[in-house]
């Protein structure tokens, strides 16, 4: 990570790709090589270093017979050398399609050049002869061509022997841009059960193109992105993808010029459809992910030495990608644990919520008949605690008043919390009994000697932490008296931060159903559950009272003209937090790309979308500086508090982010130095 040009996208593992259609002028080369040079001047100026273009973009697709005309294939051959030409100053790897001779036979190819040579040449593996396509007419397929070279001496970038790597097993590798190495496939190579695409990235390739021609009918474009999605997730890569467009023959069939670009599952960006005009979905893919998530899955590797891939041939290039502050272009999650899509929001809440409830079923039923014992504060863990317990019960067909909770007030403890802890209590109809920690609590402080026991303001660690261990000793002591076990209530966000008392306090439980939830989806699970009527409205009017209610421990009294005791301004705003765990649990990032992700996503209010239901309010902006202070807080505090991780209780995990069991995402030692990171985090500027 380099401080002194921290923007540059390039920087952090990214690259700029863009999958392009331009319109097709048929059986014109010379003019398609023109348009296209056009647009890679401009995705030059854009910072991109791969430009995609559709199957036989340098003639068009819908020629039929004409492609055995040598007029047209002296035409093509010629616009190669023209394109390389024309593009010799030029930054992007530009990838076009064109039918070219090699032996007896006719390929329908994808032409790799860059820089004015052309680095070599993928023909169409899997040929398509059935409904409105008759390929075999024409075009040998790739699969079975037994030249590895094309005889081309007048092309730039030919070998002293005249030759250009010519197959499907060609990689071309960046040697600039760590982790960039590209595979190209035809059309129809991605509708095979196993697509040549799908072997090279066993081989090693992170992004993968497709050059399609596809014309157009109902639901085509609904399986084009499930093609592109399936193979970017199974393939942990890149997917780009590019359609032909106007100029096509009409004569029985229509185009609509579709690109679109996925990664790793997600769709980073697509173009609208059936336009006239030249348009490129161009976008920053996350290069680092995908080696990440290869690193992490060791079952990609032993995929490829189980089917024997090797053999495949790289080419080397020099992208030369440019400096400073090119922006960033890809969605920008503000919450990564937490949908901005409200669809895919409702989704994520109810599975969620059922596999919390659906988790503490099973723990039941596995003892046998216990209560559930909780404490319950007003604050938003308890509550959706709660909550869950409450419909663990119904699904089991038990009585709620089985649920025991207890409110203990202590020293800071406000009068709203608890109103609101009582009046809930009191709406689910469980057994609910107010017990006063305060007393006990004075009682050990002094025999502590501590200043607090002699009447002294002394509010410190010990001050909070004997009020937060009495009220976990005092659950487990109810749960052994009545045959319970106590549910825990802590959040993932705390655990990662080390928020919690350890011990015989609210790090420990005999099951602890929030353990996988972070603290930003919890106010929309509750919020959820409101709109769902899960309950009656009387228990949906004290929720939405309580997600109103500040974050706090309530340990530490207010002192006078100030507000609640509160964790954000302590442990850092949960937003910022949730999102560098969520990048150092789920992508193993390191904190200058988290940094430079975070200023990117967080630098603008008013920019992006935010999840629906998020109060207006609280929609804020973070500036480097202040996303610099709070991730040295986040990776002092996740390195010092592991040990209390490594002593997690049972709990499901709930989101694909991760979760922190010493069982299951997250195992580290509890004495591991923070210092590499720390060193890290100082080198993002501060401005």
């Amino acid at each position: 990570m380099v401080t002194s040009d921290f923007r540059n996208l390039y920087r952090h593992g990214f690259a700029r790709v863009a999958a392009c259609a331009v319109p097709v002028a048929l059986a014109d080369p010379a003019t398609n090589a023109q348009r296209i040079v056009e647009q890679v001047r401009a995705l030059h100026d854009d910072g991109v270093a791969v430009a995609l273009f559709p199957e036989l973009s340098l003639t068009g697709y819908a020629l039929d017979d004409l492609l055995l005309q040598d007029p047209l294939l002296d035409a093509a051959d010629a616009a190669v050398v023209a394109l390389a030409e024309a593009t010799a100053d030029l930054r992007p790897v530009v990838v076009v399609g064109a039918p070219l001779r090699n032996g007896n036979r006719l390929y329908n190819c994808a032409v790799v050049l860059h820089r004015g040579r052309v680095l070599g040449v993928a023909p169409k593996a899997y040929l398509p002869t059935y409904r409105e396509f008759y390929e075999k007419r024409w075009f040998a397929a790739g699969t079975d061509a037994s030249a590895t070279t094309l005889h081309a001496p007048h092309w730039p970038g030919a070998d002293d022997a005249g030759e250009v790597p010519f197959g499907t097993d060609l990689l071309f590798r960046a040697t600039d841009v760590p982790g960039l190495v590209v595979h190209v496939e035809v059309c129809e190579d991605v509708w095979v059960p196993v697509p040549p695409s799908h072997l090279a990235a066993l081989a090693g390739a992170s992004v993968l193109l497709n050059l399609s021609a596809s014309p157009i009918t109902v639901g085509r474009a609904e399986d084009r992105h499930l093609m592109a999605r399936s193979a970017s997730a199974r393939c942990n890569a890149v997917y780009a993808y590019a359609a032909a467009m106007a100029g096509e023959s009409t004569t029985d069939l229509s185009w609509d010029g579709m690109t679109m670009v996925y990664e790793a599952g997600d769709l980073l960006g697509q173009t609208d459809r059936f336009l006239e005009d030249a348009h490129a979905t161009v976008v920053d893919v996350d290069l680092d992910r995908v080696r990440q998530e290869r690193l992490r899955q060791g079952s990609f590797d032993d995929n490829a030495a189980a089917l024997g891939v090797g053999g495949y041939r790289t080419v080397d290039l020099t992208i030369g990608p440019p400096d400073g502050d090119l922006g960033l272009r890809r969605p920008l999650d503000r919450f990564p644990f937490v949908p901005d899509d409200e669809t895919r929001l409702a989704l994520d809440c109810y599975e969620a919520y059922n596999i919390q409830v659906s988790g503490l079923e099973q723990r039941m039923r596995s003892i046998g008949t216990p209560t559930l014992v909780i404490g319950v504060s007003g604050g938003l863990d308890s509550t959706h605690a709660l909550i869950v317990a409450a419909k663990a019960m119904d699904r089991l067909g038990r009585p709620r008043s089985d649920i025991l909770a207890f409110t203990m007030p202590g020293f800071a403890t406000s009068d709203h919390t608890k109103a609101n802890a009582t009046a809930l209590a009191e709406a689910l109809g469980v057994t609910f009994a107010e017990i006063d920690i305060r007393p006990m609590a004075t009682q050990m402080l002094s025999d502590l000697g501590h200043p607090f026991g002699r009447g002294e303001p002394v509010y410190d660690v010990t001050f909070e932490n004997v009020q937060a261990g009495l009220r976990t000793d005092v659950l487990f002591r109810i749960a052994n008296q009545r045959g319970g076990i106590v549910v825990g209530t802590g959040d993932l966000s705390e655990l990662a931060l080390g928020w919690c008392t350890y011990g015989v306090g609210d790090q420990m439980s005999h099951y602890g159903v929030n353990a996988g939830v972070p603290k930003t989806l919890m106010q929309h699970l509750i919020r959820w559950v409101v709109s769902t009527e899960q309950f009656d409205a009387a228990v949906d009017e004290i929720l939405l009272s309580i997600l109103d209610t500040e974050i706090s421990p309530e340990l530490v009294p207010a002192q006078e003209g100030e507000g609640p005791q509160s964790t954000q301004q302590i442990i850092g705003p949960y937003a910022l937090q949730d999102f560098t765990l969520f990048h150092v649990l789920r992508r193993g990032a390191r904190p200058g790309k988290i940094a430079f992700l975070a200023e990117a996503t967080w630098r603008d209010a008013d920019a992006g979308a935010w999840p629906v239901g998020y109060p207006a309010a609280d929609r804020v902006a973070y500036d480097l500086a202040t996303i610099k202070h709070w991730m040295r807080v986040f990776v002092r505090r996740f390195f010092g508090n592991q040990f209390k991780r490594s002593a997690l209780p049972n709990g499901p995990k709930v989101t694909p982010g991760g979760a922190l069991s010493p069982r299951g995402d997250w195992r580290m030692p509890s004495d591991a130095l923070a210092d590499a990171w720390l060193a890290e985090v100082e080198q993002v500027p501060e401005a």
